[in-house]
């Protein structure tokens, strides 16, 4: 048997699935959630094999739910979006469905889940699950805290900091880890309020209290909260044509 989770806000979008899947002999439907948060508790506890995602959900979007699942189980995105159809395909997910889902469509979605699941295909790959996920602006960082989901809107962010394989969040409520790379955020994050100042750094513009200059060409930032962080030469040119010197 196929074990399946329905993640979507929409009852009726929810309904249409589940009356889809009523006569398919493969499939459970282990259980529907109505958003984000709820869907990655299902996941963890089910493990299914497969989710039906909505990507646009209050409270967590699908794409940020996705981010803080430890391990994924096939996705078939579903959407009113088409824009995210791409985005959706890049991630190599099962299939992509807009709607609404016309019963034809849906089947041949079916048909490529069965397709790979009796192949013994490999699921996606976390890592480059979380590395194609990027918005073209950041406006807020999923992280997990214990078994706490945090929300962080990128106006609290004070700097980011790399460690190792992980990013530390440096907030105004304290500092979160987050499993992803550096020159992710500097891609995600809104460029006129946030600069990469060094290969471990990046800070948000209106939290630098001054700067110091420092041997070989390279300085330190003061922070607003009395926090020093690294500037080199190149991240120096940065944050100067950012702030406009």
């Amino acid at each position: 048997m196929i074990k399946v989770i329905i993640i979507d806000d929409e009852p009726l979008a929810r309904m249409i699935i589940r009356d889809y899947l009523e006569h398919e002999n493969d499939i459970e439907i282990i259980t529907e959630c109505g958003d984000g948060f709820e869907g990655a508790k299902a996941i963890q506890q089910h493990k299914p094999d497969l989710i039906f995602l909505d990507i646009q959900m209050p409270k967590l979007t699908g794409f940020e739910m996705l981010e803080i699942i430890d391990e994924l189980p096939h996705v078939i995105f579903t959407t009113a979006f088409e824009e995210f159809a791409i985005r959706a395909f890049e991630k190599n997910t099962v299939d992509y469905l807009l709607k609404p889902i016309s019963q034809e469509r849906f089947s041949k979605a079916l048909e490529k889940l069965r397709n790979i699941h009796s192949n013994q295909q490999p699921k996606q790959s976390l890592q480059q699950l979380k590395t194609d996920i990027e918005e073209e602006t950041l406006e807020r960082i999923v992280v997990k805290n214990g078994t706490q989901i945090k929300l962080i809107p990128a106006q609290q962010i004070i700097f980011l900091e790399a460690y190792d394989d992980y990013v530390k969040i440096h907030t105004q409520d304290g500092m979160f880890l987050k499993n992803k790379t550096m020159s992710s955020f500097e891609k995600q994050l809104d460029s006129k309020q946030f600069v990469r100042v060094h290969r471990s750094f990046i800070i948000k513009v209106d939290q630098l209290a001054k700067i110091e200059p420092m041997e070989k060409e390279s300085y330190r930032g003061i922070l607003l909260n009395g926090e020093k962080v690294s500037i080199s030469k190149s991240g120096y040119a940065r944050l100067k044509q950012t702030i406009g010197l």
